[in-house]
Formats: structure tokens, C-alpha cells, sequence
């Protein structure tokens, strides 16, 4: 195939002409084309209209003829995944993954897929039961710590915006993952889109899809186990411990337990492991109109349905210089409950495909450093989380209610006690306050400082009755368990696999998920497949 840039669609012009356009392009007949399809799409939004602009990968009858004519045109690069060599080893016992959020699903899929069989280990529940489990919350405010939107299988992304940008360059395997999502339920735009996303209703069916595939491919998910300890013996991981009861044989371990998995981290430092303070910021999430935001990016193409819900990214540096900016921006979408604790409230974003929600909200994150916590030991930062969350839950009544405030008041240094027209969507329910109570104060500071001058590059960002819901405290992990470079394992226990938001080396679901296959590639090599 050959690879054919800057094909461009007007709004109103629909898919279908792709073949005409590609055609007065290349100066061939339509019956030159055996096939093509969109590599990318992305908008031109220059020169006051707005424009899809496509890169196109075309299989043609006479491609070499073409090549010679066009210096500017170029074979399409081969982006398929390939599998590892498999060493020579023999394994005595199957390999372990602990946690099935990408990181620890894709970890799995690969291993089930050169006949290792895994086993993975999910504290947590099935996506179904687990979605029982939160909408309860959400409805009631009865948390349950094994099951909610941190802990169960998906991981905490499967209830999230299921956005799949990411900045790694790791373009082959990134492919392998979207190539997956799509054999396994989700939409084929991904493939292209400039924005790629799934929702939180189409990711439960895609991570139940891939785990039914571990299984089919001879691998064993094992809900309701949570890993209460590790056995290492002369610096090698030799068992695990299941919920306190159950001992496993173990001897190459993948751990892919995601930021909220404080117990899990604990239990590592009791047992020696290395892992070091990591910043991560905090802060909270912030929701405005859909409409606004798509007016303020679209201006009067807002209402265009081939535009979709629009979103936004911004970043600002204070005086100070301290980094403020918006992530997890969800369309359309909802600020939910995400607590995994009793007496906490933490607050994540959520939308589901379709964006098609009446509010749009984003985390508004401050950068919190190591200096910033209250003294040297690896897991300070998660000490500095609890205390936030903990004073977020009094601040709300004790009953997972969330604090908010309006933006207005906010910026007036005075409690809010009133709604404007803009109905925050966070459940199990807010209480109407001031965060200077639940929120450090150079936190609070930074936010001031920062969001007027965001509201000039996102027209209606400072609006007086937006919402300002806390705390978002989960946006990494403040903890990096420490690993070697090109083996991926601890620095000083062998057989264990740090991966992933978890051990502090991924930022989403791609990037966690390709993090997950390096892992189980490192293990392919070293040994057979089982039975083999």
C-alpha cells in the first residue's frame, strides 16, 4: 500500500468521496483502487472554517508506476505487531498477573496468546458485578472497598472517559492494543480518529470480551483475590498469599496493580521492595455546559454532528512555578464518586460513547512535588492523599457526599450557597461550601491564580455558576516501585514485573497497556510455552 496525505473533506462532505478525492490526488481512475482505508483523521480548524484533513492508505494496481511519478508519496510503514521469540526455560509454574486493568489484561492476552496461560488475579469483581456495586454507591453511598470504580476488572479506566491518546512513540505496540479493543468490541474509528475514545459503556464489554479471550486461549481470571502478601526468598518472589488464606506457587510475577492499591504497596515496602516518592498532583474536577465548550472551540460550528462534543486541553505555569492544568477532560460526561476507602471521597470523570451528556467536566490539577509532603518515607505521598480525602468526606456532610463550589465564589473567597444554571451530575450527592477547608493552600492559590488566565485561551472556562467539585487526588500514583530498564524487573527482587499507572511508569490506558506487553514479552523470552 502507499501512503497519500492531506486528503480534505468539508464538514458536509461525507466518507464516500474519500475514492474520488484520492483520485484527482494520485491522477488515476477509480478502477486503480483495490482498496484503502484512513490511516488518520484529524481537523484544520485555520482560516475561520473548519476542515478533516485525512491520511490514507492506498492498495493500487499499479503502485510501483505511481511511486517513480510522485516523489512525495511513500509505501505505507508495516504497524503489525510481532511476536517475541520465545526462549528456552522451562517454566515450573504458570505466570501471575496481579490486577486485570489494561496493564494486567494485555499482559495476560499476550501470554495467552503464545500459550503461557496465565493466571491473573483481580481483587476486585467481574465488570458486571462491579457495575451493580458502584451504581449502588452512587445511588446509596454504601461503598464496597473490593468493589467500586478503582478496584475491579477494566481497572480504574473501564470507568472513565476511555480516552486512548497518548504520548508514547511506541507505535507498533499502541496498534497491538487499538487493534485488540477493536477484534474485541470496540469502534473501528479508534483506529484513526485525532481523539480516539471508547466510553465507559462500550469498554465493559470490551475488557469482558478480551478476558473471555485469556480464558479461551487456556489463561485462568480469578476475581475476589486480592494479594495480601509476597514471599521472597534470597531475592527472588517464590509465592503469594490470596486473600490471607491461599498460598500460589509463583515464580514470574507481573504486578499491574494500579494507583489506588495502597494496602498492595504496604505490604511491598514490609516485604523490602524498592520504590521511591513520586510527584502527582491534586485538585478538582471542574464542569461547565457542553454547550458552552463546544461554542467556545467551535464557535458556529458547534452544533455540527460530524464535530461531536468538543473538549479541551489547558496548561498554565504560576508565579510560583507550579504546573496547572486540565486532564481526563470527559465530554458529555459525568464527575463520579471514585472513592475506594471508607470515610474518603475522591471524585473521577466518566463519559460514555456517545458524549451525549448535558455537562462537560475536566480535572483541574496542581502539581504537587515530593517537597510537598510531610517527610521522607516512599509512601508519604499516599499519606498526603488520605488526609485530602479524609477532610474532603467531613466537608461533605460524612456521607460521600461531595464539597463543591462555584467558580464565582471561589475566585470571591466565599462560600457557595447557591446554584446557578449549571446542575453538577456528581452522585451520591454534593454539599454546597468553600474547598479552601478540603484542598492545600497552595493548592487553592494556584487555582485562583490560574484559572482567569485559562478562561482567555477557553472562552467561559472562569463562568461564575461552573462547578468545582472535590477532591481529585487519584491521578497517578504517588509512588514509582523501582525496576531495571531493559529487564523490567524490581531492582532487587527477581520474577517481579512492576507495570503500569500502578508502579508509577504508564499514564493511561495505552501507555499502561503497552507497558503491560513489554512485561510479558520480557517473559516470553526467557521461557517455553507451557506444554510445549
Amino acid at each position: 500500500m502507499i501512503r497519500v496525505n492531506e486528503i480534505k473533506l468539508a464538514l458536509d462532505e461525507d466518507l464516500s468521496i474519500l475514492d474520488d478525492k484520492i483520485c484527482k490526488k494520485l491522477k488515476i481512475k477509480k478502477e486503480d483502487i483495490i482498496a484503502y482505508k484512513i490511516f488518520r483523521e484529524s481537523i484544520d480548524a485555520r482560516k475561520g472554517t473548519i476542515t478533516l484533513v485525512y491520511i490514507i492508505d492506498v492498495e493500487l494496481k499499479n503502485e510501483k508506476n505511481i511511486l517513480k511519478k510522485n516523489k512525495n508519496i511513500q509505501k505505507s510503514p508495516d504497524l503489525s505487531y510481532h511476536f517475541v521469540k520465545s526462549g528456552s526455560k522451562n517454566l515450573i509454574h504458570r505466570p501471575i498477573i496481579i490486577g486485570t486493568g489494561p496493564a494486567g489484561l494485555f499482559a495476560g492476552l499476550i501470554l495467552a496468546q503464545r500459550g503461557y496461560k496465565p493466571i491473573l488475579l483481580e481483587r476486585g469483581q467481574d465488570v458486571d458485578t462491579r457495575t451493580k456495586d458502584i451504581e449502588k454507591f452512587w445511588k446509596e453511598g454504601g461503598l464496597n472497598t473490593s468493589s467500586n470504580v478503582q478496584f475491579g476488572e477494566g481497572g480504574a479506566g473501564t470507568f472513565s472517559d476511555g480516552k486512548l491518546t497518548t504520548r508514547i512513540k511506541d507505535i507498533i505496540r499502541c496498534r497491538k492494543v487499538l487493534d485488540e479493543f477493536v477484534e474485541n468490541g470496540a469502534p473501528k474509528e479508534i483506529l484513526y480518529s485525532y481523539k480516539p475514545h471508547i466510553g465507559t459503556d462500550l469498554l465493559k464489554i470490551v475488557v469482558k470480551n478480551i478476558r473471555k479471550r485469556i480464558q479461551d486461549l487456556g489463561g485462568e481470571v480469578r476475581f475476589n483475590s486480592c494479594v495480601t502478601d509476597f514471599n521472597i526468598r534470597n531475592g527472588k518472589i517464590t509465592s503469594l498469599q490470596i486473600n490471607k488464606e491461599e498460598i500460589i506457587n509463583a515464580e514470574e510475577v507481573i504486578l499491574a496493580i494500579g494507583h489506588s492499591a495502597r494496602d498492595t504497596y504496604e505490604k511491598l515496602y514490609e516485604r523490602e521492595v524498592l520504590m521511591i516518592q513520586k510527584p502527582f498532583s491534586i485538585g478538582v474536577r471542574i464542569e461547565h455546559s457542553q454547550g458552552l465548550i463546544n461554542y467556545s472551540q467551535y464557535k458556529q460550528f458547534a452544533e455540527h454532528k460530524r464535530l461531536g462534543a468538543a473538549d479541551y486541553r489547558l496548561t498554565y505555569q504560576t508565579k510560583e512555578k507550579r504546573a496547572v492544568y486540565t486532564f481526563c477532560m470527559c465530554p458529555g460526561g459525568f464527575v463520579v464518586g471514585a472513592a475506594s476507602e471508607e470515610k474518603m471521597v475522591v471524585t473521577n470523570g466518566m463519559s460514555e460513547y456517545e458524549r451525549n451528556q448535558e455537562n462537560a467536566n475536566s480535572a483541574l490539577l496542581v502539581q504537587v512535588n515530593t517537597q510537598d509532603f510531610e517527610d521522607e518515607h516512599p509512601l508519604a505521598g499516599i499519606a498526603f492523599q488520605r488526609k485530602w480525602e479524609k477532610k474532603a468526606f467531613e466537608l461533605g456532610g460524612k456521607n460521600f457526599h461531595a464539597p463543591i463550589q462555584l467558580v464565582g465564589d471561589f475566585l470571591k473567597n466565599r462560600p457557595s450557597t447557591k446554584l446557578g444554571e449549571i446542575k453538577p451530575s456528581y452522585l451520591p450527592g454534593i454539599t454546597l461550601t468553600s474547598l479552601d477547608q478540603c484542598l492545600p493552600k497552595f493548592v487553592i492559590e494556584a487555582m485562583k491564580e490560574a484559572i482567569p488566565q485559562m478562561d482567555k485561551k477557553l472562552n467561559g472556562f472562569a463562568k461564575e455558576d461552573a462547578i468545582l467539585t472535590g477532591v481529585e487526588t487519584r491521578s497517578s500514583a504517588p509512588v514509582r516501585i523501582q525496576r531495571k530498564t531493559d529487564e523490567m524487573e524490581c531492582v532487587n527482587v527477581e520474577g517481579l514485573y512492576p507495570v503500569g499507572e500502578g508502579a508509577g511508569y504508564a499514564g493511561g490506558i495505552i501507555s499502561a497497556a503497552v507497558d503491560g506487553i513489554k512485561a510479558a514479552e520480557m517473559i516470553v523470552k526467557k521461557y517455553k510455552p507451557i506444554n510445549e
